[in-house]
């Protein structure tokens, strides 16, 4: 039995700088989002900055799982190896 070396595989630069390009440009506006929408349901349900705080906590954690799903769909479209 005869080992053989992996082949080798090489990061392709493009495909990485477009996806963190994108979670970049997205990023800002998801967690933007976030927090102002935090701010803004907290005024509407008359929450002092406590709870605005609180939600804005939720909104921000809703937004890094949006994230984690936009950069493993984007590494499926765009390979980060090949």
């Amino acid at each position: 039995m005869s080992l053989q070396p992996a082949p080798s595989r090489h990061i392709v630069w493009q495909s990485v700088i477009t996806v963190i390009s994108a979670a970049i440009l997205i990023g800002a506006e998801v967690f933007g989002a976030a927090f102002a929408g935090g701010w803004a349901l907290a005024i509407l349900l008359g929450l002092d900055d406590t709870g605005a705080h609180i939600i804005q906590g939720l909104l921000f954690l809703l937004g890094v799982a949006i994230m984690v799903a936009f950069i493993r769909n984007a590494q499926r479209i765009e390979p980060f190896r090949r």
